[in-house]
This record gives structure tokens, sequence and C-alpha cells, in this order.
């Protein structure tokens, strides 16, 4: 693979925010009279956006299959707490900035691509100082669709200025899978992020790296013929 550019998942691939989802969604669902989650079972509902995790929150699974009413009602509190409680107790994955360094001295173009929605993103961004890594960032809430949906991908890859081929995407879930095979990516996944519990060695990715600066070494190899 000649690999020229990187797009990044942010929840679950850059950042661990998985205790700040959870502390909004049970002030949510607190609100609305209904049991707290745990923060495991809050790190499967993410993936699909703030809507479906709302969702998923209120019904107690994946399929969110919740009152259309309650989820009326739900969503601008979980909006409003998260407003509150995003970054408090979010982490860099360890091997992220190594990886990232490690990217940009490769020569590489980098991106962040989530569902999450952009207000959320770049302020989470900034919060960690990650924000001057990445040359373009897309949110969910930036294009008509996004992912599974390769638009997302295929936005990034237009703004590199690079084919599909060239732009390598680095997730954590089926999501990023789906985006990158529609789009005609390459596609690696790291073990530890939000997989709506699916397994990724399950997933069809190219390669499971077990951090960002692994998947750094890999295309540093590749480049280098070894």
């Amino acid at each position: 693979m000649l690999i020229r550019a990187v797009l990044i998942d942010l929840d679950g691939t850059l950042l661990d925010t998985a205790a700040d989802l959870a502390a909004a969604t049970n002030r949510m669902l607190a609100a609305l009279g209904r049991p707290p989650a745990t923060i495991d079972a809050v790190a499967t509902y993410v993936g699909k956006g703030i809507g479906m995790l709302v969702q998923r929150a209120i019904a107690g699974d994946l399929a969110g299959n919740a009152d259309p009413a309650l989820v009326e009602r739900g969503l601008p509190i979980f909006e409003n707490a998260y407003e509150q409680e995003s970054g408090r107790a979010t982490r860099i994955y360890p091997g992220v900035i190594e990886g990232l360094d490690r990217f940009r001295g490769l020569g590489l173009k980098l991106g962040c691509m989530t569902n999450k929605a952009e207000r959320f993103t770049r302020e989470l961004l900034r919060q960690q100082a990650l924000e001057p890594y990445f040359d373009v960032v897309v949110c969910g809430d930036m294009l008509p669709r996004r992912k599974p949906d390769p638009l997302p991908v295929l936005w990034s890859c237009e703004k590199f200025g690079l084919s599909p081929a060239q732009v390598l995407v680095l997730g954590d879930s089926l999501n990023d899978v789906q985006a990158a095979r529609a789009a005609g990516c390459p596609v690696f996944c790291v073990p530890y992020g939000y997989n709506e519990g699916m397994p990724v060695a399950e997933l069809d990715c190219d390669r499971v790296v077990a951090t960002l600066a692994e998947a750094a070494d890999i295309i540093a190899r590749g480049a280098s013929g070894a």
C-alpha cells in the first residue's frame, strides 16, 4: 500500500469518551425516570451518532426500539448534559500521540472522521490538544450522510486531493470498515474501542493493530519496501 493520508475515527480510536457519554446518558435517563446504564453498556451504544445513542439508552439495548415521544424528550436533555460532561473524563488512548507524531514524520496528511456533531468534536480536539494534527475534520452533521455511508470518506479524500486507494481509514467498528470498503480505501482497526458488540477480529478489515503507533510502523515499513 502506498499510503499518503490517514483518516482516523474519534470515539474509541483516538479518545476514550465512554465515561463522559455515560454521565450525560444517565442524567438524561434520570430526568426521564429510567434506570441508569453502565459505562460498558453505553460504550456499546456508541457509533451511529447521538440520536441512536439516545434511542439505545432509552430502550436499554442495541436495537434502540424506544418510544419516539421519550426519544424526542430525551435528545435535548442528553445534548445539554453532554455539553457539560464532554471532556471531563475523556482520555487519549495509549499510542495515539506516538502514532500521530509518527504519521506526521512520514509526511502523511491526517484527518479525523466521526459521527459526532461538529460542536462536540471540535471542542474535544481542542481540549485534548489534538486539533493541530488534522488537515481535515469531518463530523456527523456536516454532510447529508454519515458513516457507514462512504460519503464522509470520499469527501475527505477529495479534501486531501488523493484517491481512496491512497488513504488509510483507521477505526474501531463495522461503521468504519463499511465506509472504507464502500469508498475503496484500505482499513485498519484497533481492538480497544467501541464496536457495537462486534469484535474487530470478525470485521473485514485489512489488519487489526494494537495502537496507532503500530499502524504507523506498518506504513513506514511499506513505504521503505520492507
